[in-house]
């Protein structure tokens, strides 16, 4: 579904003479930010590919020709970009559809009747519907548009949990949690009285699943996992974890920042009760994602922010809030960054989330074994299912003198905690460099980037 699919009215239109509640109705549209799928020609012979859809030989040397950023020099050098886990660049698509939407549809949504109002109104409403189709979920009010998974997961602990939790109570995460997955609940467990529980992982960085599933006690009101570890790359079993969850009754939360960029995914056949995504790691804007939740869940939870776009009426008496999504959506949001999160939904979709994991997987496979062959090199996050994110470590290299010479030589990796504390803790390091590979990557990139820790080495021994 595109942006120039069905579009519902508006959630809040400016009110008009005689019309009470009365909402608005869409116009039809010229071709809108979002709406190009994939060139063609990302396909050998032609074919369309989309998930489920006709599959083709892909040229991934045109796909990266997409990323304007990748063709540039650091330090004299030819970039070699091996950060997507911490933003993943954009294509020219994307660029685009930002570009278009301020030269020909800038406007505030849902809040005017003239032509460009509508416009712009449609578009955000657009991404919606495509976010909605992107993550499986039944119907598109199940979308809240946010800034990304901090203010998801933030939302939730707010919303959800605050009104929930009580003296005693515990909510369950584990130890490989990004930060935006545990600090949102420790304030909530700080208010309320309630408490964390972490379940462990093993030296491989994989989740004991038992264990999680011992932890699952009646205190338990909530639970919190990774989908993709930010720092090991373990993928997580998050139906099963789904699964037992619901057995007990307890809502599950998962964070997809790091796999909505890289598998396909469909959060009905998951099971969890929310799901997290943020646009900038899947091709899209800064200040963009979603939260996917049950609609039972969401119409049962009061409004975490206040402000206009978000009421239905206001009197100093009170105020009624308008219907799920919209009442979790107050203040002008990011229109068109959510225009490019269309955009990139579309990119990602036209070269099938399927190609790309398995693409990705090919890299992992590639890079691997050739960087164990390096002295002295530990790996942090050798889980059998993981997805191509590579945390290291040199003997005796602090990890941002490592990133710092690599950048030297042309190679983008990050390096320290990586929002991660106690999974750092856990392995007893302060910090790692972390190489993420995206399908734009090529082998002769990992080739330069193992040369390159070479001669970092060689300077610093």
């Amino acid at each position: 579904m595109n942006a120039r699919g069905k579009i519902g009215p508006h959630p809040n239109p400016p009110p008009q003479a005689g019309e009470g509640e009365e909402r608005g109705t869409p116009l039809s549209l010229p071709p809108l930010a979002g709406e190009e799928p994939a060139p063609e020609a990302l396909l050998i012979g032609g074919a369309r590919r989309a998930d489920g859809g006709e599959s083709g030989h892909i040229d991934w040397i045109k796909i990266r020709a997409d990323f304007p950023i990748l063709t540039r020099k650091v330090h004299g050098k030819p970039l070699i970009y091996l950060d997507s886990a911490n933003t993943s660049q954009r294509p020219r698509q994307v660029i685009e559809a930002v570009d278009r939407f301020y030269r020909e549809h800038n406007a505030n949504v849902s809040r005017a009747v003239h032509q460009l109002g509508e416009e712009a109104t449609a578009i955000y409403e657009g991404a919606r519907d495509q976010l909605a189709a992107f993550l499986g979920a039944n119907h598109r009010d199940e979308i809240v548009m946010t800034s990304g998974t901090t203010m998801a997961t933030n939302l939730v602990a707010y919303s959800y949990l605050l009104p929930r939790l009580k003296p005693g109570d515990a909510v369950l995460v584990t130890r490989m949690e990004h930060h935006a997955d545990i600090v949102p609940w420790q304030l909530i467990c700080k208010l309320t009285g309630a408490h964390i529980k972490v379940a462990p992982i093993n030296e491989s960085g994989e989740l004991i699943v038992e264990k999680f599933i011992d932890a699952l006690t009646p205190e338990v009101k909530f639970a919190g996992v990774v989908h993709v570890s930010n720092v090991l790359g373990t993928i997580n079993p998050v139906k099963e974890l789904a699964r037992e969850c619901r057995k007990r009754g307890i809502p599950l939360l998962v964070d997809g920042s790091q796999a909505a960029p890289h598998l396909p995914l469909d959060v009905k056949a998951i099971g969890c009760d929310f799901y997290c995504v943020t646009g900038h790691k899947m091709c899209g804007p800064t200040g963009t994602g979603a939260l996917w939740a049950r609609r039972e869940l969401l119409d049962a939870m009061p409004p975490f922010f206040g402000g206009g776009e978000m009421i239905r009426t206001v009197s100093f008496d009170g105020t009624t809030f308008a219907d799920v999504p919209h009442k979790f959506e107050a203040g002008t949001p990011n229109a068109a960054g959510f225009a490019g999160l269309a955009a990139a939904v579309d990119y990602l979709q036209g070269i099938g989330m399927a190609n790309i994991a398995a693409r990705e997987h090919e890299l992992l496979d590639y890079a691997m074994p050739r960087l164990e062959a390096i002295p002295g090199l530990r790996i942090f996050g050798t889980a059998p299912h993981k997805a191509a994110v590579i945390s290291f470590l040199i003997d005796g290299v602090h990890a941002h003198d490592l990133a710092t010479l690599l950048d030297q030589e042309g190679v983008a990796v990050r390096s320290g905690h990586h929002c991660a504390h106690p999974l750092m803790q856990f392995y007893g390091v302060p910090a790692t460099c972390r190489a993420s590979l995206a399908f734009w990557n090529t082998e002769a990139e990992i080739d330069a980037f193992v040369d390159a820790i070479g001669r970092v080495r060689k300077l610093l021994a």
